[in-house]
């Protein structure tokens, strides 16, 4: 049996919003009554009509895709993504009830701190007999190598995340504490975003709690946890690697807070110091936040198997050189057995109960706790003690209500009996639910309640004390179904609005007008981030030399539709050198390019702007499309022409608004060196004295070079005409000599481009082949030196890679 709310001033949105019996609402109380937090938003929202809002909502879809938002599913595909699943309607609670909330969790967190520091320094609470050990002791989240370490700053744990649900009779729980790397917070400022696109006016825009200066308090204690000890140091963020969930939030929290985005790859540790490989050498770092688990840290003390992780990492944590946000083993926290023993432990160390109970939770090692599950096995979620996702996160191992999910055990009482030191059981929640947008399809849209948890998030203040970010996010159902709220099985997201009764004060990261402007440094480059940029800068060169190539095939084909005239045969043949094969009118390679070119960026996602981001993103589309569609011939030509555009849009994007940093010069040095490669072996090719007659056209119509041809020269082609404007010409950007040029100029803004008062080795290796070419006439470049000269490129690349990437 549900419950109709009473009127309300909503529009025929809200008319089929049914309240379950035994569940609690957000948007109403248990009378029934509106909330009073909610109800101005419902009378502006009621106001709009379904075309405005739909158009509201496309604004802020759009701007979450334009910003390149996107969700990351598990797959071995690392650029496989969906769009961000945003829930458009907010969660919105009142500034005094998340003041109760936060002091509760306050008190959560030092609780885990304590608890942490005991974990990892004397042990009481085992040799007390309030955590057991085997149950410790056989968590792989519990890392023995870390006992005894204590953590540079003196705290385990720096920020924290907590899952948070409304019990059926109002009051609050805890569902999980997020220990190990939490996440979330970066997708919390986006949503806030978007949002805003949708419900852009004064009210209620100036009564929301903003969530900048949560960022900018935790940002100040970063850098002063990095300088502890009184020695200069730089602060980073440690990610897995794009392949990750979560990746674009550690890449958006990068940019946002100014810091470096590593990889495990891009550190070393020298004589107990961390280092970050750079372009201009190891630099020291002084603290990470680490979004990685903590067991792939380190493959020597640690994970042996890690592919992800920096050896002699917990040898530098050890030397005291180097903080962790948060320390390695923090994860032991998030297992749901933990849960079971919180209460207990709370009143010990603290001598008061918790002021927010988390989920009742007892662990099956114990016969009477075991007893007790079995006993009450319909009302309770039956799983591994070990496991440290959420409760809803429902696998094939768990046991719900009284039933086994995917199993082939006889009973749950024998599994308890055989397994019960590995299992926990945990009584089943009933989650509160909120309003949500309901898209049926057929345009009969509609507002429904759906379960929702919020996840909360703190962090230290650069004094140690916890500061609480003021609402941002909330994880909502696709369905009545709990084991729904995971976005990987499609569950949404929502922003929290903590509202206040009177306009707040907007908080921002900008600097305040009356401190001036300081201008920033645009910070270290990992070694990393420049192999990424310089091959970004040649996949994109070299997806480009081939979309014209192709293009120059299939206009032939269509001309003289005669596969077999010579040029169309020089043509597949030098092609096919690539592995570019001409039976496809959009080859698979050509894509293969591309995707080449999107794998570097979205290893620099932090370095790279979302513009340019979305235009690799856009060409990748249109190439696929246009792989099923296209035909041989002129239809090809065209889509290549398409292409060409596109790819040429996104150079002019790099080109004229990439700040010209050290980053943007190893993503220039890579094109020019990959456009001098392939003009080389095109002229080596087309230019030839044995080439088919009307080569030199295809030579000067790939090099883009026809119209200056003729207002050049104002004659005939002739190899010596062609030769003089691709290799010898150095106004021409499409020359050789013109790209020697800038890559001369390119290596001498690069860091050690001198040595001892002489030139460094790549700069010596570039100037001989420029004042060759300089003094060149047309019929000194033969073939035999145009194939010299590419060697002589080759060589260029080993120096680059040999004395900045390597």
């Amino acid at each position: 049996m549900t419950q109709t709310p009473p009127p309300h001033p909503a529009n025929d949105l809200f008319a089929s919003y049914r309240l379950s019996p035994g569940v609690a609402d957000e948007l109403f109380d248990a009378a029934g009554q509106m909330r009073p937090v909610w109800r101005r938003f419902v009378e502006r929202f009621a106001k709009l009509s379904p075309a405005e809002i739909t158009a509201r909502f496309e604004r802020a879809d759009q701007y979450l895709r334009d910003a390149g938002v996107f969700f990351r599913h598990y797959s071995n595909d690392p650029l496989a993504e969906r769009e961000w699943p945003l829930s458009h309607i907010p969660v919105i609670l009142h500034e005094s009830e998340w003041e109760t909330i936060c002091a509760g969790l306050t008190q959560r967190a030092d609780l885990l701190e304590a608890v942490m520091a005991d974990l990892y320094g004397p042990g009481r609470l085992v040799s007390e007999g309030h955590l057991p050990a085997e149950l410790i002791a056989g968590s792989r989240q519990w890392l023995r190598p870390m006992v005894g370490i204590p953590p540079r700053g003196g705290h385990f744990l720096h920020v924290l995340a907590f899952e948070i649900g409304r019990a059926p009779d109002g009051r609050w729980f805890v569902l999980g504490d997020r220990t190990q790397a939490p996440s979330g917070a970066g997708f919390a400022l986006e949503n806030r975003m978007a949002t805003g696109r949708i419900f852009p006016e004064r009210f209620p825009r100036a009564h929301i709690h903003r969530l900048a200066g949560f960022f900018g308090t935790f940002r100040a204690a970063l850098e002063r946890l990095a300088q502890s000890g009184g020695r200069e140091r730089a602060a980073a963020i440690l990610t897995p690697g794009p392949s990750n969930d979560t990746y674009y939030e550690h890449t958006y929290i990068a940019r946002y807070l100014g810091l470096m985005l590593l990889e495990g790859e891009d550190l070393l540790v020298q004589d107990g110091q961390a280092m970050v490989r750079t372009i201009e050498g190891p630099q020291p770092l002084g603290v990470l936040w680490r979004r990685i688990d903590a067991a792939f840290a380190d493959p020597v003390e640690l994970d042996a198997t890690s592919q992800i992780g920096t050896p002699g990492l917990v040898e530098a944590i050890r030397a005291g050189n180097l903080a962790l946000v948060n320390a390695l083993g923090s994860g032991v926290m998030e297992m749901r057995a933990m849960m079971a023993f919180l209460p207990r432990i709370c009143e010990v160390l603290r001598g008061q109960p918790l002021k927010i109970p988390n989920i009742a939770t007892w662990w099956c090692g114990g016969a009477t706790e075991r007893a007790f599950v079995r006993d009450h096995a319909e009302r309770m979620m039956i799983g591994s003690a070990y496991a440290c996702d959420l409760p809803f996160d429902l696998g094939a191992a768990t046991a719900l209500g009284g039933t086994l999910r995917g199993t082939a055990r006889a009973s749950i009482s024998d599994w308890l009996e055989a397994e019960g030191q590995m299992l926990v059981g945990q009584e089943a929640v009933t989650l509160s639910t909120t309003p949500a947008w309901v898209d049926s399809g057929t345009g009969a849209n509609r507002i429904e309640p759906r379960p929702m948890t919020v996840r909360v998030f703190a962090a230290r203040d650069a004094q140690g004390n916890w500061t609480f970010m003021k609402g941002g996010y909330a994880r909502i159902g696709r369905s009545g179904d709990t084991t729904a709220l995971a976005m990987q099985r499609g569950g949404a997201v929502a922003d929290v609005w903590v509202v206040a009764d009177r306009p707040v004060r907007q908080e921002s990261l900008l600097p305040r007008p009356d401190k001036g402007v300081r201008r920033a440094s645009p910070g270290i480059l990992p070694a990393r981030s420049a192999d990424n940029l310089y091959w970004l800068g040649r996949y994109v060169e070299r997806t480009e030399d081939a979309i014209r190539l192709i293009r120059a095939y299939h206009l032939r084909l269509a001309a003289t539709d005669n596969a077999e005239d010579a040029r169309l045969r020089l043509l597949r043949s030098f092609l096919g050198g690539y592995g570019i094969t001409t039976t496809q009118p959009v080859p698979g390679a050509l894509i293969d390019r591309i995707e080449a070119a999107r794998g570097c960026a979205a290893k620099v996602r932090d370095r790279f702007s979302t513009d340019g981001w979305a235009a690799l993103a856009d060409l990748a589309r249109t190439a696929r499309s246009m792989s099923q569609t296209a035909k041989p011939g002129d239809d090809a030509a065209r889509a290549m022409s398409v292409l060409l555009r596109k790819i040429t849009g996104f150079s002019g994007l790099v080109h004229e608004n990439m700040y010209r940093f050290s980053g943007w010069t190893f993503l220039s040095f890579g094109r020019a060196l990959e456009r001098t490669d392939a003009l080389a072996a095109l002229l080596a090719t087309f230019a030839d004295a044995k080439a088919p007659s009307g080569c030199l056209d295809i030579a000067i119509e790939v090099a883009d070079s026809v119209i200056t041809h003729q207002r050049r020269y104002r004659m005939e082609r002739s190899r010596e005409t062609v030769v003089d404007l691709l290799a010898l010409d150095g106004d021409n950007p499409r020359s050789i000599l013109f790209q020697i040029a800038r890559m001369r100029a390119l290596a001498a803004d690069l860091p050690h481009a001198r040595e001892n008062g002489r030139l460094a080795a790549l700069s010596r290796a570039i100037v001989p082949v420029e004042s060759l070419l300089s003094v060149a006439a047309p019929e000194e470049i033969t073939t035999h030196r145009l194939i010299t000269l590419r060697g002589e490129v080759a060589q260029m690349s080993n120096l680059v890679t040999q004395s900045y990437l390597g």
